[in-house]
C-alpha cells in the first residue's frame, strides 16, 4: 500500500513517457527495455499510463469513501442518539437505498451526468453511505446507555457535546474498518464503470479504461489486460487485508477469544 501510494504521488517524476502521447510507429509494441509494459493501440506507453491511473484510482477510493463515511456517520449518529421517529425515518431511508442494486443505480445516475473524475467520486460516495450509517447507529444505541453518557446528561451537557465528545470517538472503530474496506470497493466500482466506458473518460488514464482498451486486442496485446488487472488485484487485496487487520486489532472480544484459545493450548 505504501509503495502504491508513492508510485501514485511520484507518477510525474517516475513516468518514462507522456501518458497521453501517441506514437504510430510503436502501436501495440510488446514489453521491452524502452517500454517495460508495452504500448497500446495508439502507441502510448502503458507503464506511464498505469502510474497516472494509480493516482486516479486511489483518489477515487479515498475521496468517495470520505464522502460516504461523512454522510453515513452523521445520519447513523442522529438515528442512534435520538431514536424514535428520527431513527425509524432514517433507517427506512437506508432500507430504500439498499433496495436498488448499487451498480445499476450508478449507471442510471451517470446516464444523466457528464462522466468525469469528480462526478465518479461524488456518485460513488453518495450511493455508498448506508453500511456506515447502520454501523454507527448500532454503536450509538449501545453507547448512549453507558454510565459516562448518563453522567454527562446528569451534569447538563448538551446533546451535541455528548455526541461529539463522548459517544462518537468511542464509535469510530467500526467506521475506520468500514472505510478501509470501502476503498477497494470504490476502486473496483470505478474500474468497472471505466471498463464500461462510463467512468473517467479518455485520454485520462485509469486502470479500468486501460482494461477496456485491452479487450479489443486481447489476442495480440495481452499486456493491456494483464498489468491493469494485476494492479487492481494487488490494490484491492492490500486494502482488504489491512481492513481485516484493523478489525482484529480493534475488536476486544476477538482478542479475548484468541487469548483464551492460546491459554488453553
Amino acid at each position: 500500500m505504501v509503495l502504491l501510494a508513492l508510485l501514485a504521488i511520484l507518477a510525474p517524476a517516475l513516468a518514462p513517457w507522456d501518458p497521453n502521447r501517441p506514437d504510430v510507429r510503436k502501436i501495440l509494441d510488446a514489453p521491452s527495455g524502452i517500454h517495460p509494459l508495452g504500448t497500446d493501440q495508439l502507441g502510448r506507453d502503458v507503464l506511464s499510463r498505469m502510474l497516472y491511473g494509480a493516482r486516479v484510482s486511489l483518489a477515487v477510493g479515498f475521496v468517495s469513501v470520505g464522502i460516504a463515511s461523512l454522510i453515513g456517520t452523521m445520519l447513523g449518529a442522529a438515528a442512534g442518539y435520538h431514536g424514535g421517529v428520527v431513527d425509524a425515518t432514517l433507517m427506512r431511508l437506508v432500507d430504500l437505498m439498499l433496495v436498488f442494486p448499487r451498480f445499476f443505480l450508478l449507471l442510471a445516475v451517470l446516464a444523466f451526468l457528464r462522466p468525469s473524475i469528480w462526478t465518479i467520486m461524488a456518485v460513488i460516495g453518495l450511493t455508498g453511505w448506508m453500511g456506515v450509517a447502520r454501523l454507527v447507529r448500532a454503536e450509538f444505541l449501545a453507547l448512549k446507555e453507558r454510565e459516562f453518557v448518563v453522567w454527562s446528561q446528569a451534569v447538563g451537557a448538551s446533546g451535541l457535546r455528548i455526541v461529539w465528545r463522548h459517544i462518537l470517538p468511542n464509535a469510530m472503530a467500526p467506521v475506520l474498518v468500514a472505510m478501509t474496506l470501502g476503498i477497494p470497493a470504490a476502486i473496483l466500482t470505478e474500474s468497472g464503470l471505466s471498463f464500461l466506458g462510463l467512468g473517467v473518460q479518455p485520454p485520462h488514464a485509469t486502470w479500468g479504461n486501460i482494461l477496456n482498451e485491452g479487450k479489443d486486442a486481447i489476442e495480440i496485446g495481452w499486456w493491456l489486460s494483464v498489468y491493469p488487472g494485476l494492479a487492481i488485484l494487488v490494490t484491492v487485496l492490500s486494502y482488504n487485508l489491512l481492513g481485516e487487520g484493523i478489525r482484529d486489532a480493534l475488536d476486544p472480544r476477538l482478542r479475548q477469544s484468541v487469548g483464551r484459545i492460546v491459554t488453553r493450548r
